[in-house]
């Protein structure tokens, strides 16, 4: 199965196992028909019908980059690429764009992404020739003490993944205004008024959404017993009773409403003004510990990001509280090795990739936290130097299966994923969640979107960087990414999906940097996986995870794999990649879409 739940990076074997389970078991049910025609055409065509050729390329390439001298916009669904496009072209800048697509994300794919989720974007300012982070990410509630929420949970060992305890404060609208100020153009109002229309008039629902539409209502339904208001979630996202097939056409009269008040007035609508009133009322309905001053006193916080050189390009990442620099990690570490000389997708090659998520995610597990909570050891877990001693574990003929982080001193310091870029040269990488599809499953009374679950990524354990602690934000999965090179911009990108996510960063970088793929070739060539890492929940690996390969990976790779010790899985979820390139030579703009979702990259 191929689960589109975008943020169980984070989630024990034992939880994964649980939701996969109930979701073939829901479906199975409901499915029987289907399932059975399915099993009938693909005895009859499965063998014979295949992928067609292409004239130019590798085969594997689903379809040509998209180039464009003035503007291009690269997004999981083509409506919001082409809302975004529409902006580029009345003068609107990358940053209006992005904030338009995303609006607009959130009324046509739901499942992933809204208002009630976080945001994390780097912005490439032309004329400042400089980047810009942003960490639009919410705290807890400063209301429930750690005391309190233990004694909630009675015997559980972790935070519930849906209902009330799950929600902390949502990030993204704070983000888009926090952008807007700095580097928007046209007005707030402008840039929502495509959605609401989307969100009245309605829209029709693609293939990739639906089938993750149905997967996750069936989820959360069998999940009820955690999640303490669920009526509003049937009536917002369910069409009579039923989650939206393909085709079919999904209002939210509710959601438009909601976006009409914040174009009106402004981010101070939903964080202190009537919105915010309609969330706390809401909260103190539910059992939710969020409340009308947790909005009020949220803020987003401008950052610096943080690089590493990888063979002569500058490779950046959001700082935790996010996973980004697990990507500046893994790649110090592969530094070392001669990838292009191992071959792409080969068992070696594969082998030290996998090795190197397995060392950087021990680190992820112990040190990534809120740091204004935790003191975070950022300049030595990006030292050569330490990657170098980490590099010294990996023994190339054999699959490690458990491992520690490493020491060092320690000193101060489900999701869709957009890119644009303007005529003026600059470019935003930005990423927005609910975490898991439709998060915490709790929709507020008549506002049209769901809270996400981002407060679920808490651990327990005390002691622990990542903690549970009152006004404090989570760990967090989503980040954007960024490369520069000889000090001009040379990618914008990110690939979706909970711990998928940096594997998914080095693998396309890796593919354009080490074996010279295009940028649509670099996102289309087949990837891994790998899943059950020690986690910042508390979670640890003590039998080397499991090793989900894409069909494009062939047998005798997987045969070496596992004679390595690689435990193999069935299947994963890979991501969902968008990308855009400068060519600073020629100055245009290359444009790449993920062949795994619905989206689309367009440029003119």
């Amino acid at each position: 199965m191929s689960v589109h739940t975008l943020e169980l990076g984070f989630i024990n074997n034992e939880s994964k196992k649980e939701v996969m389970s109930v979701c073939l078991s829901m479906r199975f049910i409901r499915y029987v028909p289907l399932l059975i025609i399915t099993l009938l055409v693909t005895s009859l065509y499965g063998q014979t019908t295949g992928k067609g050729d292409r004239i130019s390329g590798p085969n594997f390439a689903t379809r040509s980059p998209i180039l464009g001298r003035h503007g291009m916009v690269a997004t999981s669904h083509p409506l919001a690429t082409q809302i975004g496009l529409d902006v580029l072209k009345r003068g609107g800048t990358a940053v209006d764009a992005a904030i338009a697509a995303n609006a607009a994300l959130g009324v046509i794919e739901p499942n992933n992404c809204g208002i009630g989720g976080d945001l994390f974007a780097i912005v490439w300012s032309a004329k400042d020739r400089k980047l810009y982070g942003l960490n639009a990410s919410g705290r807890s509630a400063k209301g429930l003490t750690y005391d309190a929420l233990r004694t909630q949970l009675g015997s559980r060992s972790q935070l519930p993944l849906y209902g009330p305890l799950s929600v902390s404060v949502p990030g993204a609208v704070d983000g888009w205004f926090q952008l807007h100020q700095r580097f928007g153009k046209l007005s707030m109002r402008n840039l929502l008024a495509p959605s609401i229309q989307y969100a009245k008039e309605g829209a029709p629902v693609p293939q990739v959404i639906a089938y993750s539409w149905q997967v996750a209502a069936a989820r959360l339904a069998a999940n009820g017993a955690d999640i303490t208001e669920f009526d509003n979630f049937r009536r917002t996202f369910l069409i009579n009773g039923k989650a939206p097939t393909e085709g079919q056409v999904f209002r939210n009269p509710d959601l438009a409403g909601t976006y009409e008040a914040i174009a009106t007035g402004g981010r101070d609508a939903f964080y202190k003004g009537t919105l915010a009133d309609a969330m706390d009322r809401y909260a103190r309905r539910t059992g939710m510990p969020l409340r009308k001053p947790d909005l009020s006193a949220h803020k987003s916080q401008w950052v610096e990001p943080v690089s590493v050189n990888y063979r002569g390009y500058e490779v950046y990442e959001m700082p935790p509280n996010g996973q980004g620099i697990a990507v500046l990690q893994m790649l110090n570490i592969l530094e070392g090795f001669d990838l292009k000389r191992l071959g792409h997708n080969s068992a070696d090659y594969l082998h030290l990739l996998v090795e190197a998520k397995k060392l950087a995610f021990e680190d992820r597990a112990k040190y990534y936290a809120d740091p204004d909570f935790a003191r975070i050891p950022l300049t030595g877990l990006l030292d050569k130097n330490y990657a170098a001693e980490r590099r010294k574990l990996i023994d190339p003929k054999k699959a490690s299966e458990r491992l520690d982080a490493g020491a060092l001193a320690l000193r101060a310091g489900d999701t869709v994923y957009l890119t644009v870029a303007d005529e003026a040269g600059n470019l935003v990488s930005l990423i927005q969640s609910n975490m898991l599809e439709f998060g915490s499953g709790m929709v507020p009374d008549g506002m049209g979107f769901v809270f996400h679950n981002r407060g679920t990524s808490f651990t327990l354990q005390p002691g622990h960087t990542n903690v549970y602690a009152p006004g404090k934000r989570p760990f967090n999965t989503i980040i954007p990414g960024f490369v520069t090179k000889g000090g001009q911009p040379f990618l914008s990108f990110g690939v979706m999906g909970g711990a998928m996510q940096p594997q998914g960063h080095v693998q396309v970088l890796c593919n354009l940097i080490d074996f010279g793929m295009n940028v649509q070739e670099a996102g289309d060539a087949a990837r891994f996986s790998h899943s059950g890492s020690s986690e910042p929940v508390g979670t640890m690996m003590t039998d080397g995870g499991k090793l989900a390969l894409e069909s494009g990976i062939t047998k005798e790779v997987r045969t070496a794999l596992e004679r390595r010790g690689h435990r193999l899985a069935e299947t994963d979820f890979f991501g969902g990649y968008q990308a855009i390139q400068w060519d600073a030579v020629n100055r245009v703009y290359w444009g790449a879409s993920e062949m795994r979702k619905d989206g689309q990259a367009a440029g003119y």
